[in-house]
């Protein structure tokens, strides 16, 4: 599948240059679709917006007495919340969820704060996020995905523990019929913590078996990239 979305961008490049430029294509892919706020939008944010960036607490609550739009967007269709999120800044999701902000808002890139907070490795936000409400079985991003199968992807371990705590759905399977379990093989390095982001998956009780569209299984997905690690994983959990 690797090869398939290689092909799909570089179709003039031998196949197996294609294949090694896969994988950090798609981390690079997965970093672009999540946009933070930039420096000008921040520069230019005012009332609710500038005191959810700057993590003001009473600010936001004088804001929303006086009648500023909770959910109000902002030229990417982020809300305050999505926008604290992006920040860091955890009074300030907490007090916006507390005047009546939906903590499971979605930006025009279909990202909600769980999502946003598993793309960025960040476990404090996601407890958070998680915390005041924002489900972690919600479908996001224009891949139909999961804030999981992003995490999973990335590699990013500490967040799918957090996550499968949480109840995200773990057969979950995207637009391009790809689970995170098998998004953590395809679109990994096979390095420590792509292999740990497998491991609690089994572990957890994703389907092992659960092939993709081209009817290729977990485990001959990772023999055939050399990931013997995974490999093993996957044969001791039963998986053919």
């Amino acid at each position: 599948m690797r090869r398939m979305i290689a092909a799909r961008l570089f179709p003039f490049v031998p196949a197996v240059a294609r294949c090694v430029a896969a994988v950090p294509l798609a981390l690079a892919l997965a970093a672009q679709a999540q946009v933070p706020p930039s420096a000008s939008e921040i520069a230019g944010y005012t009332g609710l917006f500038a005191a959810a960036q700057s993590g003001d607490p009473a600010a936001i609550r004088s804001q929303v007495a006086a009648g500023a739009p909770v959910d109000a967007r902002d030229g990417r269709g982020r809300t305050p919340l999505i926008v604290a999120a992006f920040a860091r800044r955890h009074d300030a999701m907490r007090a916006l969820v507390a005047a009546g902000a939906d903590p499971n808002a979605l930006e025009n890139d279909r990202y909600d704060i769980v999502t946003v907070a598993a793309v960025a490795d960040d476990v404090p936000t996601l407890e958070v996020a998680l915390a005041l409400g924002c489900s972690p079985r919600n479908v996001t991003s224009r891949y139909d995905g999961t804030a999981l199968i992003a995490a999973a992807h990335l590699g990013h371990d500490g967040v799918v523990r957090t996550l499968i705590r949480a109840g995200a759905p773990l057969d979950h399977v995207n637009n391009l019929g790809w689970t995170a379990l098998i998004e953590s093989i395809v679109l990994g390095d096979g390095g420590p913590r792509h292999v740990a982001t497998l491991k609690a998956l089994v572990e957890a009780g994703a389907n092992v078996n659960l092939a993709d569209r081209s009817g290729t299984t977990p485990l001959a997905l990772a023999r055939s990239r050399g990931y013997g690690e995974m490999a093993a994983i996957l044969e001791r959990a039963g998986a053919r």
